[in-house]
This record gives C-alpha cells, structure tokens and sequence, in this order.
C-alpha cells in the first residue's frame, strides 16, 4: 500500500477481537500502544500455529506507526494473513481496526508484519509442515 493510503477493508482473516478496558489505558485516557501491539502479537501466533500446525514464537516485528487512538470501550478487531513461508518462518501480515464504542465506524489503527518461528518442544527451529487446504474456522 502506498504511503498515506489507507485500506477501506480490513485484508487477511479476523483472529482476535477484544474491547479495549480502562486499565488499558495511559495518563491521556488512550489505549496504550503496547496493549495493541500485544493483541497484534497474539493474532500472529494464533495464525501461525495454525500454519505450523505447533508451537511458533515472535522472532521479528517490523516497524508500526500508529494511524490512530484506540480509546475505551472500543473493539479492537485483528486481522491475519501469511505473506510467506520459509524453511522454518513465517512472515504474517497482521492489521488492527477499531470498531468505535457504540457505533458500526472501523477504522484502521496500525499494521505491522510479524516474522515468527516454528519450534519443536526445546525451542529450536524445524521446519513447517507442507501447506495444506484451507480448513474454514
């Protein structure tokens, strides 16, 4: 996407959606950007689990500019999409949008690409398994 574009519609699937609470907050009363990251990370790793049909951990996080607040009561929706498979790693494109508090409004908030591991039991990288069909959730 081109610098200063911004989506209409959310790309990838829908993999966490959760409410942003007042303990999540910062002095300003805005969602703290870590909590939303936090979310991010999470909906990274349910994809990639799924891909890797295992374990999977976060090895990278490229940069993330945040477009928007997310504020109290709203509903933070994360959407996945792999973007590519190596022998052992994934980089999975990941986007959040805030439904705003009592109306039907998304907007967008930030996006960022994650690159995650597959790991066996000790934690040591091996290979994902060979993509197989899409299995609706």
């Amino acid at each position: 996407m081109e610098r200063g574009m911004e989506a209409r519609e959310p790309r990838g699937d829908l993999t966490v959606r959760t409410s942003a609470m007042p303990a999540d907050t910062n002095a300003n009363g805005d969602i703290f950007g870590g909590w939303v990251m936090s979310q991010m990370d999470q909906a990274g790793g349910i994809a990639g689990v799924d891909r890797a049909q295992g374990r999977v951990v976060t090895v990278a996080v490229n940069a993330m500019t945040f477009i928007r607040p997310v504020r109290v009561g709203d509903v933070l929706c994360v959407y996945t999409r792999i973007a590519g498979v190596g022998r052992t790693s994934m980089k999975i494109e990941v986007e959040a949008w805030a439904r705003r508090f009592r109306t039907q409004t998304r907007e967008k908030v930030t996006e960022a690409t994650f690159t995650f591991v597959a790991v066996d039991d000790e934690g040591r990288p091996r290979p994902l398994p060979p993509a197989g069909p899409v299995v609706p959730t």
